[in-house]
């Protein structure tokens, strides 16, 4: 106990320092702090000066002049103030309650206004590119400002910093634990008109993505042979990533993922011709980048997109750096997203990936590949799939089935409490998760979004192509429904509605590859392979090391973006293109025996996501470390024990889980062992 008295004091300094740096804009003196600290004190004892220093510095460094004088200050925390445990509770409980309303209801009010962007319903329509952008949360912050209440929360649920929660926190229960997380919804006092910015640019830029559909048949080689469907259209960059794994199983699958690296360069590269995106007739030669008309005459065009894609991408950096100025001691995005967001130093996470592609691993897996595949490996294998066990089946045998299965969303829904079931959650479990989903028809490739309040559905998105869900769409509905999953039982199942989530999105991305990885089974398709422990641990491994390199990519260019206020579009996409080769020639080059690729960056995240690609290959590394611990274990139970622990800080949440923190060692262990049985040494 000393040594955490000792701890937490040291934490107040920190704690004071995040709060105490905006002091240039507050209007309390640190005489009247230390004046309301006194009579405080002196009110309910020395065994509460802590979290009343703690609380009130935090409130002062929010008060501005137009809050009130000093004096009303003085006054609002001696009647706001409550030193008594069982009344604390009980405001706790009555704020928890009246959250879960607030912050549902609009969570459902920016599902409905979205749902025209999100949904496929015909074409989308200027009122509602103006309505999908409007954020109807937008001045809930101000409002609580406004009417005092956000001030009366961080007095008496006062934040921690990071250093503090990773501490202290394997000690909290979940009532500690949920004081912190309300606390939390308060760390800085940001201008609803800043809010609303971040959702315009964020909007703009999923809308562009969402409508990014390659018209596949209109794809042709110099010669102009065409290799694809005429009605296949793919997004970038799921759909092309994923034909591209599909094709391994096909005998003349190499000519169609060269044509599709080729086209993804493009797209990197802004080169492709905007006309041909989303476009019907067309025919284009991503080779040559020529582009012709359905009778094989050139059609001229001076420049392909120009910088469109970065322009999305910057847009979405500028807003983020309105933030800026509001978080004193996490002045960055960069700062915001690892040390608040994903509650892991940006340092440990960069360490993880890096230990990934530098083992020696990397370039024996590489070496195993050539040896399947009787070739050297190409840039685009970075995406062999061969080691799943459902690369011996070929695409179209797997569309068929699934468009057999699922005609449409109404059957996907039907069926998820059978998946439950056959993925080993209980009756009880399946009849309790699977009403509580709701699947759409996504106009992109599919996404989950939460219920945000348990009188809610979440909703589980996936395109569905007329005559039957696909395959591809099949396996990214898996991957979604555990995202649901999680999102259901995170919010059911939580002591408290304050903690609902997991500790950062990596962890959903986890249970969502475990659900993913299981899709041949709820085809009946899944085969019982005495190799199949060395190749899914072959397969996770290389996934993780190629969207390694991929997160590595966009962390190094928010960097850049920070370190150029001045940055243009046509800047941005000049150094992302940059970075990808640096990163590519760094730790690929020496396996691939190839340079300067620009393929890492590729991935649509970048310019919608605000540095989320790190958390896919974090997702990897826990999904893991969890289907490690899964094996011959109950999956819904187990699943129901360690999502019910809430948003807790991450490692402590995973020793919770599988008794160890984050650590890719599993993963490299399991990988050398399954190169060993395969005499790769």
């Amino acid at each position: 106990m000393k040594n955490l008295l000792i701890l937490a004091l040291s934490g107040l300094f920190l704690t004071a320092c995040l709060f105490g740096a905006d002091k240039g804009s507050s209007s309390v003196s640190s005489g009247t702090v230390e004046k309301v600290c006194r009579l405080l004190t002196d009110r309910y004892g020395s065994d509460a000066a802590m979290s009343i220093e703690r609380g009130v510095s935090q409130a002062a460094s929010l008060w501005r002049a137009e809050d009130g004088s000093e004096k009303d200050f003085e006054t609002f925390c001696q009647e706001n103030y409550v030193g008594d445990p069982a009344k604390k509770e009980l405001l706790f409980r009555r704020l928890d309650e009246q959250f879960e309303s607030l912050m549902g209801h609009f969570n459902k009010l920016s599902l409905d206004l979205k749902a025209p962007l999100h949904l496929d319903r015909g074409e989308i329509q200027p009122i509602d590119l103006i309505l999908g952008q409007y954020e109807p949360s937008a001045h809930l912050s101000d409002d609580l400002f406004l009417n005092k209440a956000a001030f009366l929360i961080v007095l008496n649920f006062p934040y921690y910093t990071l250093t503090e929660k990773s501490t202290l926190g394997a000690g909290w229960n979940p009532l500690q634990w949920g004081y912190v997380r309300m606390g939390e919804r308060f760390l800085a006092r940001v201008p609803a008109h800043v809010n609303q910015l971040i959702s315009d640019a964020t909007t703009r830029a999923d809308n562009y993505i969402s409508g990014y559909n390659i018209p596949m048949g209109g794809l042709v080689t110099p010669k102009g042979k065409t290799l694809f469907p005429e009605n296949l259209r793919l997004i970038s960059h799921w759909g092309l990533r994923d034909e591209l794994k599909g094709r391994y199983a096909d005998p003349k699958g190499l000519e169609k993922q060269k044509t599709i690296y080729e086209l993804m360069k493009r797209i990197i590269t802004q080169e492709i011709p905007s006309r041909f995106i989303d476009s019907k007739g067309l025919r284009y030669d991503p080779l040559n980048n020529l582009l012709y008309d359905d009778k094989g005459g050139k059609v001229a065009f001076k420049v392909g997109e120009g910088a469109e894609r970065y322009e999305r991408f910057l847009e979405i950096v500028q807003a983020m750096k309105a933030l800026d100025a509001y978080y004193p001691e996490l002045p960055t995005h960069i700062a915001r997203r690892f040390e608040a967001d994903r509650e892991i130093p940006e340092v440990q996470v960069e360490a993880l990936f890096t230990k990934l592609l530098t083992s020696p691993a990397f370039a024996k897996t590489a070496k195993l590949i050539e040896k399947r595949l009787g070739r050297k490996v190409e840039p685009f294998d970075i995406w062999y799939d061969g080691f799943k066990s459902r690369s011996s089946l070929s695409e179209e045998l797997l569309d068929k089935m699934v468009a057999e299965k699922f005609p449409n969303t109404i059957a996907f829904q039907n069926h998820i409490e059978k998946i439950l079931l056959t993925l080993g959650f209980t009756p009880e479990q399946a009849a309790f998760i699977a009403p509580k989903i709701e699947v759409d028809p996504a106009r992109g490739s599919g996404h989950a979004w939460g219920a945000g309040m348990r009188s809610e559905k979440a909703h589980l998105r996936t395109r569905v192509p007329a005559g039957g869900m696909n395959y591809k769409g099949f396996n990214i509905a898996m991957h979604e429904l555990g995202h649901n999953v999680e999102q259901t039982i995170s919010l059911h199942k939580v002591a408290n509605y304050s903690l609902n989530g997991v500790p950062n999105t990596a962890f959903t991305e986890a249970l969502a590859f475990v659900f993913q990885a299981r899709d041949l089974d709820i085809l009946g398709m899944a085969k019982k392979d005495p190799k199949g422990k060395d190749l899914n641990a072959l397969d996770d491994y290389w996934a993780a090391c190629e969207i390694a390199g991929v997160a590595l990519v966009d962390m190094k260019v928010w960097h850049w973006a920070y370190e150029h206020p001045e940055a243009t579009a046509e800047s941005l996409q000049a150094e992302t293109i940059k970075i990808a080769k640096e990163v590519w020639n760094r730790y690929y080059a020496p396996v691939f025996k190839v340079k300067d690729q620009t393929v890492l960056a590729i991935y649509s995240h970048m310019i919608d996501g605000a540095l989320y690609l790190p958390d896919y290959p974090l997702g990897h590394i826990i999904a893991f470390q969890l289907q490690s611990y899964l094996e011959g274990k109950p999956l819904g139970p187990e699943v129901e024990r360690i999502f019910s622990a809430g948003r807790i800080v991450p490692q402590q949440w995973m020793k919770n889980a599988v008794g160890e923190e984050i650590s890719v060692e599993p993963l490299l262990k399991a990988t050398e062992t399954a190169l060993k049985n395969q005499a790769i040494r």
